[in-house]
């Protein structure tokens, strides 16, 4: 593997420790400027039950733009693991089986915290 793949490689790890300053770019979401539009309209969303709180609407149609918003919310998740797995676990399982299986089992962890809502 190339230094350059080696660095890339690294980027797609686990966040650095506390005494860690400089952090990696991680490059793994192919859809920034979506992901950040799609927040934009969650937010809004947000501030759209705030204001249905405030003004005491009734409490099924609040809860269910609150589904709204997680299901919103649980799709950026979606994609994000998603880009996670083509990027960094494709590039890691290239790199050896050990780095394939530890993204693999990276992502199978971020699943099963998600799911446990």
């Amino acid at each position: 593997m190339t230094s350059q793949a080696e660095r890339h490689l690294r980027g797609c790890g686990s966040p650095p420790g506390d005494g860690e300053v400089e952090r990696p770019t991680r490059g793994c979401v192919s859809g920034k400027d979506d992901y950040l539009a799609r927040l934009g309209r969650i937010e809004g969303q947000v501030r759209g039950l705030q204001k249905m709180i405030e003004d005491d609407r009734w409490c099924p149609h609040v809860v269910t733009q609150v589904a709204a918003a997680t299901r919103a919310l649980q799709e950026v998740a979606v994609g994000l693991l998603n880009d996670h797995l083509h990027h960094c676990g494709g590039m890691a399982a290239r790199s050896s089986a050990e780095e394939g299986a530890d993204r693999f089992d990276e992502v199978a962890s971020t699943i099963r915290q998600v799911v446990r809502l």
